[in-house]
């Protein structure tokens, strides 16, 4: 393989995988962030970069480095029933249950929906029926959100059809048109601010980089990078480079490709969000702020371009993910082909798609804050391999204690989304955890439980596991 090939080959792969990594969500943080920390947008990004750009490279670096022929693969370290279980459950979470369906409705709610009128004409229309059969009734904006995202699927379905051809399709196609559309707005920006940087708020003025490190935390990139990892993987192996070293070779090196412009991007649109609030004030989300800014620099103009970043941005993200189903899904099961998963599971978005954004964050954030902790400690498990052997009661041990405080988190925030009594038995282990786990306030208590079960198993290993 030629230094030349080699280059072009993972280049265009990195290019593919940026563009699968970043959806709509990793538009709307950054400025958020950005507004709130003010002055101090530069640890605040630091930190932000560390968990929002370094998990998920560690995540692709981590099935490229274990070998692992899936995420199932990976998991089934635990054991063969958990890898399995895992699996299913992760894919089927950031796949057509939850992220694909939420990538068409944020691509509608930005993209679409400013255009079909202010809020009053909004409001009017939502309660302007239009259509009935029977006791099921439709608005007209709950019409324009189907047809639009039938559109959106129809899309996301072809470009997923052949997943071999992902990186002529994303990485040479999609990704520069994504990567122009951001350029002119966010260095606009940035060599025109809009107004003085200002104080930063109480929390960011207290640990900028750990608040930067919590929001990077939640975009929850590190769950999609082992799913994201195959298509790198496979997509090299496409090209005719079947030896290890030359997978680990490129798909390593597309990794730091996407995690690059992934950093650029964050770091340009964090300074927009913070040279912002003297000009727009502080807004209630990212999706608020992009929206002004671009309306700020650019006009009308500037909401069509805004447009066209989420929806490009949006729709790479939907066939990464519909394709990385697929896949999966067609190994797991093969007397079902890999064009049928497909289809089921663009259909499946489809329908959950016109429940709506609201709907669909509700019981999605509990499902990711259950799988984010367990896919971090399989991830950094994956890099301590060979320092314990693979064994086995290792893996199990890090899980078991990773796995109660995963469980409490996520049914402590579907507890609260669904307004549960007060009184309830997560409520009172929520609060019990809250006074005595460092670091279970942020979202991050179960890093010692993890890490107390990984000492277990090492010491369990030593005495009873003799050369598993």
């Amino acid at each position: 393989m030629s230094k030349n090939t080699k280059k072009s080959a993972f280049l265009a792969t990195g290019l593919m995988l940026f563009a699968l990594f970043f959806g709509s969500g990793n538009l709307i943080y950054p400025p958020t962030m950005g507004q709130n920390a003010g002055s101090a947008v530069l640890p605040a990004t630091l930190g932000f970069l560390i968990t929002g750009v370094g998990l998920p490279l560690m995540g692709v670096l981590a099935i490229a480095y274990s070998n692992s022929h899936d995420v199932q693969d990976l998991a089934g370290r635990v054991s063969k029933w958990y890898g399995i279980v895992f699996a299913v459950v992760l894919y089927l979470a950031i796949g057509p249950l939850f992220v694909s369906p939420r990538n068409a409705t944020v691509a509608f709610d930005i993209a679409i929906q400013p255009f079909l009128g202010d809020d009053a004409q909004l409001k009017a229309r939502a309660d302007n029926i239009v259509f009935s059969v029977g006791t099921y009734a439709v608005s007209e904006l709950k019409l324009w959100l189907a047809g639009f995202a039938a559109v959106f699927f129809a899309v996301s379905y072809w470009l997923s059809v052949s997943p071999g051809k992902l990186v002529d399709r994303v990485g040479k196609v999609l990704t520069p048109a994504l990567l122009l559309s951001i350029a002119v707005l966010v260095v606009y920006a940035a060599v025109n601010p809009m107004a003085p940087l200002q104080a930063p708020s109480a929390a960011y003025a207290a640990a900028p980089v750990v608040k930067g490190l919590i929001e990077g935390y939640g975009t929850m990139d590190a769950l999609a990078s082992l799913v994201f990892a195959i298509i790198v993987i496979d997509a090299v192996r496409g090209m005719g480079y079947g030896k290890k070293e030359e997978v680990l070779y490129l798909t390593s090196r597309a990794g730091f490709v996407a995690i690059g412009f992934l950093a650029l991007v964050y770091a340009f649109v964090a300074y927009m969000g913070a040279s912002s609030v003297g000009r727009i004030g502080m807004q209630e989300n990212g999706a608020v702020v992009l929206a002004k800014a671009a309306h700020f620099y650019f006009g009308a103009p500037g909401n069509v371009l805004l447009a066209v970043i989420v929806l490009l941005a949006c729709l790479s993200t939907s066939v990464g993910l519909i394709t990385s189903c697929g896949e999966y899904f067609a190994r797991l099961l093969p007397k079902v082909s890999y064009r049928i998963w497909i289809t089921v599971f663009t259909l499946v978005s489809l329908a959950l798609a016109n429940i709506g954004l609201t709907g669909i964050i509700k019981f999605s954030v509990p499902a990711l804050m259950l799988l984010y902790p367990l896919t971090m400690v399989l991830i950094i498990m994956a890099f301590l391999d060979k320092f314990f052997g693979g064994r086995r009661i290792v893996y199990a041990c890090a899980m078991l204690g990773t796995a109660p405080v995963a469980v409490i988190d996520g049914w402590r925030t579907l507890h609260g989304m669904l307004e549960m009594p007060k009184d309830d038995w997560i409520m009172h282990a929520d609060s019990y955890l809250t006074g005595t786990l460092p670091l279970y306030p942020q979202g991050l208590g179960w890093l010692l439980p993890a890490a107390a079960g990984l000492a277990v198993g090492l010491v369990l290993a030593k005495i009873f596991v003799k050369g598993e």
